[in-house]
């Protein structure tokens, strides 16, 4: 093997995983870990009458941060910042398809003269909004798809198997799903990207802090992070109806069947309340999270990157086989029929 090319790519994967932190367009950015951790600590002060160091003995807790589970959410951290750089070159690119969809959309429409009218930062901040409101809502149905159909959920409960939540949880995927992810996010930005700069030309521009949208970058601000985590900070039943609490993305990840196949949303509300998939939460809920009848092994890597694969392979099959039984039996039936004719 090429020493250069191991060097290089060891570098490479060095920068990747310090962006995690460093960048402010990454979840886990350092200064929303340090947001989330200063609401935590007000949060649990009100809540629980803590003072400011027994709070942060709780949240910082070994216990918490160096369980099984948590020791295997940073293995998969790390090896998925590998995998995902030897994938980027098959990736879909954003710019590719954007690119691609205005040279379409110039050969078969006449652009509007009215954008024109529309000030730079008008169509900015239109811009900014409308893709936050997509991603969101792409997000969603994405999520809600992976529960739902057999073939995707092998993949998904690993981030499901997760009996300790840091907010290094959200980092806890089967690279299937990164996969999936990036191609749905890939498709909403190119698409968007595409149609706004055929409509408003070289105005479009995003309205971002610290490089990430404006939208998203507040909700990170404001405790993102702490959906992820043992700190069930709820939002009141009217907010949680616009808005997915920490408290409400904890619901989703119990191990109560009452509390499965909800709270698919990322950041708006909205998505579940038309879905009928929104559960309010409560700032004195008890959760205990992972899923029924887990395994000791199911924190294993080898069982988290393999099993999947066995596991949706099982349904493929099983898919197959019902659709063939389906067949016969109606090649069966119209013989039956046409024999009594």
């Amino acid at each position: 093997m090429n020493l250069e090319w191991v060097s290089e790519f060891a570098s490479l994967w060095l920068s990747q995983v310090i962006d995690l932190v460093s960048q402010g367009n990454k979840r886990v950015f350092v200064g929303y870990l340090l947001s989330a951790l200063a609401l935590a600590c007000v949060w649990l002060k009100w809540q629980r009458n803590l003072t400011i160091v027994a709070a942060l003995k709780y949240l910082l807790s070994p216990k918490l941060w160096w369980s099984k589970s948590s020791r295997a959410d940073y293995q998969i951290l790390l090896l998925n910042q590998a995998i995902m750089l030897l994938l980027r070159p098959l990736m879909l690119s954003k710019l590719v398809l954007a690119t691609g969809l205005f040279y379409a959309l110039n050969d078969v429409l006449v652009r509007p003269l009215w954008p024109t009218a529309l000030s730079a930062s008008s169509v900015a901040l239109l811009f900014t909004f409308t893709l936050f409101v997509v991603d969101d809502a792409s997000r969603y149905y994405l999520h809600r798809l992976m529960h739902r159909w057999p073939l995707l959920w092998a993949f998904h409960r690993v981030h499901h198997t997760a009996q300790t939540l840091t907010p290094l949880t959200v980092l806890r995927t089967h690279p299937v799903e990164g996969l999936l992810f990036g191609v749905r996010s890939a498709l909403v930005q190119g698409v968007l990207i595409g149609v706004f700069v055929f409509l408003f030309a070289d105005k479009v521009s995003l309205v971002a802090i610290l490089g990430a949208n404006v939208f998203t970058a507040v909700f990170n601000l404001l405790g993102a992070n702490l959906r992820h985590s043992h700190v069930s900070i709820c939002y009141g039943q009217t907010l949680e109806f616009w808005l997915i609490s920490p408290a409400q993305h904890q619901l989703h990840h119990s191990r109560d069947r009452l509390h499965w196949d909800c709270n698919y949303g990322a950041f708006l509300a909205l998505w579940d309340r038309m879905g009928s998939t929104l559960l309010t939460a409560s700032s004195q809920q008890q959760l205990s999270y992972g899923l029924p009848h887990q395994e000791p092994k199911e924190q294993t890597l080898s069982t988290l990157y393999w099993q999947p694969f066995v596991t949706s392979w099982q349904s493929i099959r099983h898919f197959i086989s019902r659709f063939l039984n389906t067949h016969r039996l109606s090649i069966r039936a119209n013989s039956e029929t046409h024999d009594v004719n």
